[in-house]
């Protein structure tokens, strides 16, 4: 079963972090910004349950626009360059959905190419999560998925809202409907399309974002097999000042005037959601501090040492965050996944995107052990240690 603090396999021994142990005591997110409480304890763990039953990641896949925006093109439109995006970045070029390129048929390609990888037929899924804040439909986005890929058994399908962090809680999630309710296959995609939300006239902001679509395919398994070690999840609601896309109302839309004798400030005004609303320098603070607490805690949780793990896959948000989190938990530059360059921050897409490219490039190999961690919007952070395959 799950619980709060993760999972923990019976298999595995315990066992000390060796160079992360310092970064655990020295590393402090009791508040993910200013302001928030300071009596908040992250990394404090429960008691540990055994799991009965496993999960496995067996399949991978992504889709991106065919629309390719690089920072040359980029500066057309705005007082920027090359070099000054990629030097403060780390990205050089972007896929942006246009014409009638959709986010649900992206989904639905990487949906299909995990199911290919894994040998798995549409109607043998237990369960869709459609890891998402820029869903194509209010209700969400999932259902559509399930509709495209011709599952005749129809399982359930639904969203989670949680941008950047909302792939590792997709994982998290399936694995949970893997334990706790006996799913047999769960279908995790990230996709997101921020073009529609980002303000093109804004240097600050536009560089940074791009679409796409990542799935992977968990799996039920022994526990022997088991391939999600332990997780470490967090939410500042505080925070959210720093990095969101608000709604607002549309103050032209007078249908009815409150001198009719109506009731006051009714009905609702029309409203729609801003453009994406950043503080840059707040949120690498937010990410520095929290996101390698964050990897150590999980680790803690998963009984494994630093030592285990091959590679450090983080969201894919800018370059100096991730040489930062790497270099504070001492890892090394040649176990770093980043495809940030080609592609920019595409939200929660950029894990299984990244994941799927070093798949089927054969940089990441089955057996080998990931530590995984998503952070952004909410605000919100969460890592987990898993294995491929």
């Amino acid at each position: 079963m799950a619980n709060a603090s993760g999972f923990f396999a019976p298999s595995q021994p315990s066992m000390g972090i060796h160079q992360f142990q310092r970064f655990s005591t020295q590393l402090s997110c009791l508040a993910a910004t200013q302001g928030a409480h300071k009596n908040a304890s992250p990394s404090q763990s429960r008691l540990p349950r055994l799991v009965s039953q496993g999960c496995k990641l067996v399949g991978c896949g992504s889709a991106v626009p065919s629309l390719q925006i690089s920072n040359d093109d980029l500066s057309k439109f705005v007082e920027t360059s090359d070099e000054w995006i990629s030097t403060r970045t780390g990205i050089r070029r972007r896929r942006v959905l246009s014409g009638k390129d959709s986010l649900t048929n992206l989904a639905a390609e990487a949906a299909r190419k995990a199911l290919e990888m894994a040998n798995v037929d549409p109607d043998d899924l237990d369960l869709i999560l459609m890891c998402t804040s820029t869903p194509e439909d209010l209700f969400g986005s999932a259902p559509q998925i399930q509709k495209q890929l011709g599952c005749k058994t129809n399982p359930l399908a639904y969203d989670i809202t949680a941008a950047c962090s909302g792939f590792v809680l997709g994982l998290i999630s399936a694995a949970s409907h893997i334990r706790g309710s006996g799913f047999q296959n769960v279908l995790v995609v990230g996709a997101d399309a921020l073009s529609r939300y980002v303000d093109w006239t804004d240097r600050g902001s536009c560089i940074l974002f791009g679409d796409a679509a990542g799935a992977v395919l968990v799996q039920a398994c022994n526990s022997e097999e088991d391939g999600l070690f332990g997780f470490d999840v967090h939410s500042d609601g505080s925070g959210q000042r720093h990095l969101n896309a608000a709604i607002k109302e549309n103050n032209s839309d007078n249908t009815l005037d409150s001198s009719n004798g109506s009731v006051l400030d009714f009905p609702p005004r029309k409203s729609s959601y801003s453009c994406i609303q950043m503080n840059g320098k707040e949120v690498f603070r937010f990410a520095v501090r929290c996101v390698p607490q964050s990897i150590v805690s999980a680790l803690e949780k998963a009984s494994l040492p630093a030592s285990s793990v091959d590679w450090l896959l983080l969201h894919q948000a800018n370059q100096r965050i991730i040489e930062a989190v790497a270099t504070r938990l001492e890892v090394p530059p040649e176990r770093v996944i980043s495809n940030l360059a080609n592609y920019g921050n595409t939200s929660a897409a950029s894990i299984p995107l990244a994941l799927d490219e070093a798949v089927r490039s054969g940089k990441v190999k089955e057996g080998q052990i990931i530590a995984v961690s998503g952070f952004g919007a909410g605000l919100s952070w969460g890592s987990a240690i898993i294995r491929w395959g």
